[in-house]
């Protein structure tokens, strides 16, 4: 089972400089889940209601802010249908609560990617982790036993020690006649499923805990990095859709290629960084207006909010702009009025995919 701690993903968002995204927290967002009553039908990993799909399961590594505006979207009918029939008030939610619970939902299964401890157990013999860490006890100067290692409860924590430890695991491969070994996202999964599954390990309960990121940028400076990756280098969609574990095996592999020696960085320093650079690619709309002109007038949105006479507020950009957490806020304040509206006009409501969605919140943004 893994325990989150905290994924401010919402904040990571804002810290990001992305126009009408605000700050949210899992922790706020968890709390949000109860009190409006999300529990009583759903339930994450579990726990919770059994009348509507355990969201846990539901949300995978392609979950970004645009599946869940689409998926609450769609399945808004069928909600507040539920909830009438079992006497629930319908939520409103502020954009606020709306990145709460997002980054709630997607802490529940977003760091999951399978891993395999047979694998795992193989590639920490044959990557020469084994010949200096045992499981219990040091086999080498300075090379902390597995059952000490408190990377294993946390992936930023691990991807920090990774990259410190480099130069002086380097040395220690030289001393012994062996190549410093490559490693793949893959092969440091299986071996952190096959070490977290030891009997001497097997209470370790993982954790993620980010920080908002807002001083990831000047450390990005200040530490060197942009010396190369803001130039030759540039990070741009390298880290999309990658897991901490992918990261900290890259900047294994990344290190002595880089000048020497490396900057260390503290575990908060390699929060802040990766906070700032993860999530700026991450949440990063990737819609076209041109098609998101075609998805407004295809889902007859102009039928309402460009006719005065229907009550529709005319759309438009405003301060802050339109993103996905806006849309959902929007739905929660909104939607039930204007399905009644549309019903009694036998307009029918329209759904989106996350691409169309993406593509329907570009177009807003232009007008």
């Amino acid at each position: 089972m893994i325990l989150v701690r905290a994924i401010a993903a919402g904040a990571l968002l804002a810290a990001a400089g992305l126009a009408g995204t605000p700050a949210g927290d899992a922790r706020r967002g968890e709390e949000l889940f109860k009190s409006q009553q999300c529990v009583q039908c759903h339930s994450i990993n579990g726990h919770g209601g059994t009348t509507a799909p355990d969201l846990a399961a539901r949300i995978d590594r392609n979950y970004t802010p645009a599946v869940m505006a689409s998926l609450m979207w769609n399945h808004g009918p069928d909600m507040w249908a539920a909830m009438k029939k079992q006497g629930i008030t319908e939520p409103h939610l502020t954009p606020e609560q709306a990145a709460d619970l997002f980054a709630f939902f997607v802490s529940a299964r977003y760091f999951d990617r399978p891993g395999d401890a047979g694998r795992g157990k193989l590639a920490f013999t044959e990557l020469h982790c084994a010949d200096c860490h045992g499981i219990t006890e040091s086999k080498a100067e300075g090379a902390p036993p597995v059952v000490k290692w408190d990377s294993l409860a946390d992936p930023i924590l691990l991807a920090d020690q990774m990259w410190n430890h480099g130069g002086r695991m380097k040395e220690a491969f030289a001393k012994r006649g062996l190549k410093r070994p490559p490693l793949t996202g893959q092969e440091l999964t299986d071996i952190l499923v096959y070490l977290r599954n030891l009997p001497e390990t097997r209470g370790v309960r993982a954790q993620f805990e980010f920080t908002t990121g807002n001083n990831g940028a000047q450390l990005f400076q200040s530490k060197g990095c942009a010396d190369c990756h803001q130039t030759r280098i540039r990070l741009e969609d390298r880290l999309r859709n990658q897991t901490l574990t992918q990261i900290a095996a890259a900047m294994w592999d990344h290190q002595p290629l880089m000048k020497q020696p490396s900057p260390e960085l503290t575990p908060d320093e390699m929060r802040q960084i990766l906070g700032y650079l993860w999530t700026r690619q991450y949440f990063r709309g990737s819609g076209n207006a041109e098609r998101g002109k075609k998805v407004f007038a295809e889902k007859r949105c102009a039928e309402c909010h460009e006719n005065a006479s229907s009550g529709a507020p005319k759309l438009g950009k405003g301060k802050d702009g339109y993103s996905d957490i806006t849309m959902v806020s929007a739905l929660w304040g909104h939607g039930p009025r204007m399905y009644d509206r549309m019903t009694q006009q036998h307009i029918v409501w329209p759904r989106f995919t996350a691409a169309q969605m993406s593509d329907l919140i570009a177009y807003l943004n232009t007008l």
